[in-house]
Order: structure tokens, then sequence, then C-alpha cells
């Protein structure tokens, strides 16, 4: 992921710094999102019963605790959420590769995006991750050993990650950046004159999006079973959004090379000006996504061919209206980065990197409290908020880990 905002205003004159506020606003969402989206996973209504350890599907890798106590309303917080969070995640995360392509070279910047993202993969997947994920061997009726944990683990047809997979699949597409500004250096240029328009006339960018993901995404959707993973060892990645995810994170490099604020990103452009018309558009096209997501589960769907390619499209258009209607309204509202937000967007980083822990065994510690699915849903999200973010604050006072988080 790009640097902190903190780290750019030190290199960056302050109007540009001010036109990066609204950006580095949206990550600091976007982080909040991801553990309001793992912190309420254990009270889903429809969260599965716990199993044995090693009987496929393997389900605790995405629901590590289940408490019977459950509230209805995170179905549809998780629903939405899992629509554009994570291709929001990626878009932003494009956005400075082209600055940091002029200024490094593709060599210089692979090596500190190997450094950035690589190192903490290793230690999220291999570390952070069976830290996180005892509370499910536990559930599970495992004995409460480690030894007996790790015996089990090892055993395992792969290697649970966790949210680090992102670490690994956007190393992947710096890599692909990389190698695109190697081949064809005057591309990303080229690309930046193109959507430096964007500020005049967001809707085409937004429809040239829809298109091409749509492209990505609606054919391996057709081929794949529904919510596919591939997983090799500790490389995971959901198989149907794999071309949608790097459509995303190209869509923000194209948008970045313009410039970041200005362009699509301009505070002052069509996309901020008509915030409230961008709020609508994401209206329909969820109803029809989750209108989708119901029919596929009734006892009589239609074929499979017409569910792939209506789920799909509905997909693609709530994914890309829900990112535009949320990059539009913090262009259009946020002008400054107060200390707490400002804080929040220095360790957006590190809290990505070790909430799930902290989501995982706050939930499980809850398991005899009598306090109801919403309430527990919120306490875990503010405890896991609180706790990730102190600990990345005490790291990054140590000088490498300082470089990297």
């Amino acid at each position: 992921m790009h640097a902190p905002l903190k780290s750019l205003q030190t290199v960056i004159p302050a109007d540009v710094s001010a036109r990066n506020a609204p950006i580095g606003a949206v990550r600091a969402f976007l982080t909040l999102l991801v553990v309001a989206h793992h912190a309420v996973l254990t009270y889903h209504p429809y969260a599965p019963a716990p199993k044995a350890f090693a009987a496929p599907p393997i389900l605790w890798t995405a629901f590590p605790v289940v408490d019977p106590q459950r509230f209805g309303g995170f179905s549809l917080l998780t629903l939405v959420n899992d629509l554009f969070f994570m291709s929001l995640m990626f878009l932003v995360s494009g956005l400075f590769v082209a600055g940091s392509l002029r200024a490094k070279g593709a060599g210089g910047f692979l090596r500190g995006r190997a450094l950035r993202l690589g190192a903490p993969f290793v230690v999220g997947a291999g570390l952070l991750a069976p830290l996180a994920y005892y509370p499910a061997w536990l559930q599970s009726g495992g004995a409460p050993s480690l030894a007996a944990y790790a015996k089990a683990w090892t055993h395992l047809p792969f290697w649970p990650s966790g949210p680090a997979w992102f670490l690994w699949v956007l190393l992947a597409f710096a890599a692909v950046a990389a190698a695109l500004d190697r081949l064809f250096p005057a591309l990303v240029p080229a690309l930046g004159r193109w959507t430096q328009g964007a500020a005049r006339r967001p809707g085409r960018a937004f429809l040239v999006l829809i298109a091409a993901s749509a492209l990505a995404y609606v054919p391996l959707n057709m081929a794949l079973p529904f919510g596919h993973w591939t997983m090799a060892g500790p490389f995971l990645v959901q198989t149907g959004r794999i071309g949608h995810y790097l459509v995303y994170f190209l869509a923000g490099l194209a948008c970045g090379a313009a410039g970041v604020g200005q362009g699509l990103t301009d505070p002052q452009g069509a996309l901020a000006r008509r915030w409230w018309v961008w709020q609508i558009l994401p209206l329909p096209a969820v109803a029809a996504a989750v209108a989708t997501f119901i029919i596929a589960f009734s006892p009589n769907p239609p074929p499979k061919p017409v569910l792939d390619v209506a789920g799909g499209l509905a997909f693609v258009l709530a994914c890309a209206s829900l990112s535009f209607a949320v990059l539009a309204v913090f262009l259009r509202f946020v002008r400054k980065t107060g200390p707490v937000g400002a804080s929040l967007q220095a360790n957006a980083y590190g809290v990505y990197l070790t909430h799930y822990v902290f989501t995982a065994w706050l939930s499980w510690l809850l398991l005899p409290q009598v306090w109801g699915g919403l309430a527990k849903g919120l306490a875990v999200f503010g405890g896991a908020m609180a706790l990730s973010w102190l600990t990345t604050m005490a790291l990054r006072r140590m000088p490498l880990l300082g470089r990297i988080l």
C-alpha cells in the first residue's frame, strides 16, 4: 500500500498535501470498514456452526469465531461491504503508483514495494494469521495446546493467511505496473493525459471502469463455482475477482498518473460538485445485487448461466457506483485532516495488518457474555480498532518498522 499521508506531507507542497486529504480520508475509512467487517462476522445471522478443524469446507478461515448471539443487520453491512470495499482499496492503492514510478523508476519502485508489502505479508501470514485463528481451533474442539494446534495447522491443505492475502496480490499488481512502465514508458503519461479530463467528465471514467471490470469479471464468474478461492500455500485470492481487482488497481494507476488531486480526484471537479447525484446511483445497483443474491439461494433459482451473468453485472455496477459515491463524498467534504484523522491515516496500514488478531480474540473472550449480537459486534469493533491502532503506534516507533508501517 502507498506511504502514509503523514510521510507524504514532508516531501510535497502544502497545497498539494491539502488536495490529497480526501484520498487519505478514503483510505482511513476503508480501513474502518475492513475492521468492522471482520468484527461483525462472528454475529452474522448466517454464520456457519463450528465444525472439526480440518473438515471441508474450512469455513473458519472466514468465520474464526461463531457466536450463537446474532444480529440480522450485520448481514446487510457485510454484503454491501463485500460489493466494493476491497475493490476500492485496490483503486486507492494504485493512485500513487505513477508518482512513485516517476520518482524511483521501475526497479526502485518494485524494490520499495517488496519491502513494504512483502515483509508484512510474511509476518502477517506466518505469525499473525496463526495467532488470529487459534480461537477457531479452540471453538472446533481442539485441545488448548500449542503443539496440537501447530500439528493440525501444518496438516491443513493450505496455509490460511487471513487479511494478508491483499498484500501479496497488491505486490503482484505492483510488478505488473513496473513491467508496463519498463516495456511501454509512454503508457503511464498517456493514461494521465486521458484521465485528466475526468475532472470535467467523471461519467466517462465511470462507464469505462464498468465496461473493463465487466469484461474481467463476468466470464470468470460464469466459469467458476460461486465464491471460489485459489489457494496455494499462503497465497490465497478470490479467483473470480482477480481480474476485476487488477482493473481497479490499473484504474487507480491511470487516475493517479494525472496527479493525485487532479482529474477524477480533483476536489473542485465535477465528481465532487455533483456528489449528491453519485449517492443515488448505488441504490438500484445494490438492490439488484442483493436481489440476485437472494434469488440464487431460493428454492427454484434460474439457470446458472442466467444467474451468473445477472449476478456478475449487478456486482460490477454496484461496485463501481459505491466506489464513486464514496470518492464523491470525501472529495466534496474533506478539506483538511485533523489530529485524529491524521493519526488514523498514518497508522491505517498497521491497523489493517494487526486488527484480525484482536477481532478474533475479542470475539472469543466475549462468547460467555449475554449482550446480544449488536452490542457484542460494536464492542469487538471498538476494542479491535483501539488495540490495533495503539499497537501500530508503538511498532512505528521502532526505526525499521517505522519505515515499513
